[in-house]
């Protein structure tokens, strides 16, 4: 199994690399994990709708690019349902039988994702009604999917 993450922007706290990287560890006995950091665009103090659609429209556009004809790819919304621990695990354990052995996530940057790139998402999640930092959304996007694999595997972890 294999998974992608896709990230606008670059992580820059030590603090949120360290978890990150505790993670990849954890799920090396599991998956495969790549997280692929694309540069996120400069925008000016209270920009307008229209800088914010346009940096979005360039951030999502260097994703787009990367991604394979056949990718699965899941965006991460705010707007989207919010599964429980337990119904991620099922979705993720769903998707890879559906799938094959490959699963493609997408963290967009401080203002989300395009219109374009959601719609070439083949589903979108939310992670929480909160406000996260969108570098913060990267641990907790591998801990629920270490929590995942734990769940699916009835192993010691999930409470």
């Amino acid at each position: 199994m294999k998974i992608k993450i896709y990230a606008i922007g670059h992580l820059k706290d030590a603090y949120l690399k360290q978890g990150i990287n505790e993670y990849l560890e954890r799920l090396k006995p599991y998956t495969q994990v790549e997280i692929i950091e694309v540069n996120d665009e400069s925008i000016v103090n209270n920009p307008s709708q229209k800088e914010i659609e346009m940096a979005k429209d360039k951030e999502c556009q260097r994703v787009i690019k990367l991604l394979k004809n056949d990718e699965y790819l899941v965006g991460l919304d705010l707007v989207k349902k919010q599964p429980t621990s337990v119904e991620f695990a099922k979705y993720l354990e769903d998707k890879f039988v559906l799938g094959g052995s490959n699963l493609s996530f997408v963290i967009g940057g401080s203002y989300g994702l395009s219109d374009e790139l959601k719609n070439r998402c083949n589903d979108r999640i939310g992670l929480s009604n909160m406000t996260f930092l969108h570098q913060m959304t990267r641990l907790i996007l591998l801990e629920q999917i270490y929590r995942a694999f734990k769940i699916n595997r009835n192993e010691v972890y999930h409470k």
